[in-house]
């Protein structure tokens, strides 16, 4: 690739980003839906002990450690006239849409082991086939445009879908609830109907991808190179320095944000309205007016985080929103039970930071795989973003896993079926407290001081960028 053609590829169409971003609905909702609500879903609809829930959702993410990389390198040895990963959305956008609807199923049984087995089965199933869609989707982006920058306005396009898509989820689904238990109907059949709303809705994105967006055609001597083991790719990998930081910093970005929207219902149902189950703000359920306010502050700050990583660079403007929220996480903790107008204050001061966890993250990632290819010769976007993808579900396990566990420890109690009133334990509304403000406030110091030394720089990535062009130049001269 000639320095003419860089140039000319730093300009993506507008309909390219808009139907890629698209496919953040699809895997937003899914994914917001699971981290927000499915542990709450667990203990008082499902009727799990809240530390079997936490092993059954752990011992389900044991499966990702196959699953995510084998679908990475699955996909990038698959080659068909539509490319490497589109196919896998056509393939499978039904299935994971289906895979909604089963994740919100509450097996008919009292026995508690018996239970745990069969929440266990069906979130490997639904995380396998949210594996054959999400990881083939994000490893189009690479593919899609190389430039450091203009990843940055991709992934913007793609956060904004997700914000949206979260808001949408975050917001419907404690509203389809409750308006299904005003007509009689139980929490399994509101849950239910929300999971085949939201699974319908996230086949129609996949699909319009596979029909809109182009991938780069990969020269005929990468595709018809002989393929490398899975274990040395594994292994490679794990040498990459800018991967091993980029892998850390999204660990730590998306466990905090993980565990402060899991605990985020059971503080806001049990210690801001004290228990009244049924208590509302605006017009809407409580949650779901946090929801709102923060994620639509989100979605407005989203592009000035984009313009603020061009004028510096995307580790320093992570850092400083990651400052900001740290604060703002050490001030949830002095809320007090009745305060709704501080905490609706609070969660917009956050969701100026929830943009920044959203979107810069996911457009540091891309920059690594260059880097991995001046030194192999290889380009495996698969591999690197199945990876990536079971790191982001390894986040929500090991939320659920922390949060259950500590509540289970401390006395949390499930209401009675039907109840619209009850109050835990001060140890358990101790516990929340602490795991949504000080606990969480921490792991994003953590994540601060692994942006701060993250070393692929704009510059260093252009280099990478003008050395790899030479090299293909060269190469195509000695076919010639």
């Amino acid at each position: 690739m000639t320095d003419a053609a860089l140039a000319k590829e730093k300009s993506l169409a507008v309909l390219t980003k808009l139907v890629f971003g698209s496919g953040d609905w699809s895997i937003a909702t899914f994914g917001t839906l699971r981290q927000l609500f499915y542990a709450i879903f667990l203990t008082d609809v499902v009727g799990l002990d809240p530390r079997l829930a936490s092993v059954a959702a752990l011992l389900g993410i044991v499966w990702d450690a196959v699953n995510d990389p084998l679908v990475g390198t699955l996909s990038d040895r698959v080659h068909t006239r539509w490319g490497r990963r589109r196919p896998f959305l056509f393939w499978f956008a039904i299935p994971f849409g289906m895979a909604f609807m089963l994740l919100w199923w509450a097996p008919p049984f009292e026995n508690q082991w018996l239970l745990t087995a069969t929440v266990m089965l069906v979130y490997m199933v639904s995380d396998t086939l949210q594996t054959m869609v999400s990881v083939p989707l994000y490893a189009l982006t690479p593919e899609i445009t190389g430039d450091y920058d203009e990843r940055t306005s991709l992934t913007g396009y793609r956060m904004f879908f997700n914000l949206v898509a979260s808001l949408v989820a975050a917001v419907a689904a404690p509203a389809v609830v409750d308006a299904a238990l005003a007509n009689g109907a139980t929490q399994q059949q509101g849950y239910f109907i929300v999971s085949a709303i939201f699974g319908g809705l996230a086949v129609l994105p996949l699909l319009l991808i596979f029909f809109v967006v182009r991938e780069k055609p990969r020269p005929p001597e990468e595709t018809d190179r002989e393929h490398v083991p899975f274990l040395v790719i594994l292994r490679t990998a794990w040498t990459n320095i800018p991967f091993r930081f980029a892998t850390a910093l999204y660990m730590l970005n998306w466990i905090t944000f993980d565990l402060i929207g899991l605990v985020l219902p059971f503080f806001v149902a049990y210690w801001v309205a004290s228990g009244d189950l049924l208590m509302r703000a605006l017009g809407l359920p409580l949650e779901s007016t946090v929801f709102a306010f923060l994620l639509v502050t989100s979605v407005i700050v989203l592009p000035f985080w984009v313009w603020l990583a061009k004028r510096l660079s995307k580790n320093i403007a992570y850092i400083i929103g990651m400052v900001f929220w740290v604060v703002v996480q050490l001030l949830i903790f002095t809320i007090q039970p009745g305060q709704v107008t501080y905490i609706l204050v609070l969660s917009v001061a956050a969701g100026i930071s929830v943009a920044t966890a959203h979107v810069l993250p996911d457009s540091i990632f891309p920059d690594v795989i260059e880097w991995a290819e001046l030194r192999t010769g290889r380009r495996q976007e698969g591999i690197y973003y199945g990876v990536k993808n079971f790191i982001r579900k390894l986040t929500g396990a090991l939320a659920i896993f922390i949060a259950l566990q500590v509540l289970g420890w401390v006395g949390y109690q499930a209401p009675p079926e039907g109840a619209t009133f009850f109050v835990q334990s001060p140890e358990t509304l101790t516990a929340m407290r602490i795991l949504i403000g000080p606990f969480g406030a921490l792991l994003l110091l953590s994540a601060i001081v692994i942006a701060w030394f993250y070393p692929l720089t704009r510059e260093r990535h252009e280099r990478i960028r003008r050395l790899l062009a030479r090299r293909q130049k060269k190469a195509e001269g000695k076919q010639r």
